[in-house]
């Protein structure tokens, strides 16, 4: 198999995965929170899985993402979901560049 074969199944994978997990954190945080409809919806989407491959993920973030998208399909607690969720979002939002405000500012150049 080629490597750009293996990068177009990873690409595809994660994807899904983050429209899966998307959909599902929409969900779980309205004020009109259904259980039955939200297990009717997530066992539908799941279909979006069939027409990608399981790929190994080796980042942080994209490991906690199919972990999520394992606990949604296994019927966890809400709010172990939800707790997963945020955890979820404070991981991708770790990745976005800080820039590190006057570094060099009050250096002593004697």
């Amino acid at each position: 198999m080629s490597n750009q074969d293996e990068k177009a199944k990873r690409v595809k994978y994660l994807r899904a995965l983050e429209k899966f997990a998307k959909s599902a954190v929409t969900s779980l945080k309205r004020d009109d929170f259904d259980e039955n409809e939200f297990r009717l919806r997530m066992n539908k989407n799941a279909k979006i899985f069939e027409k990608a491959q399981a790929v190994y993920l080796d980042n942080a973030y994209t490991k906690e993402l199919e972990n999520f998208v394992n606990l949604v399909l296994s019927n966890g607690e809400k709010t172990q979901m939800i707790k997963s969720a945020n955890l979820l979002d404070k991981l991708r939002n770790q990745k976005t560049y800080k820039k590190e405000k006057h570094k060099n500012s009050y250096k002593d150049e004697h």
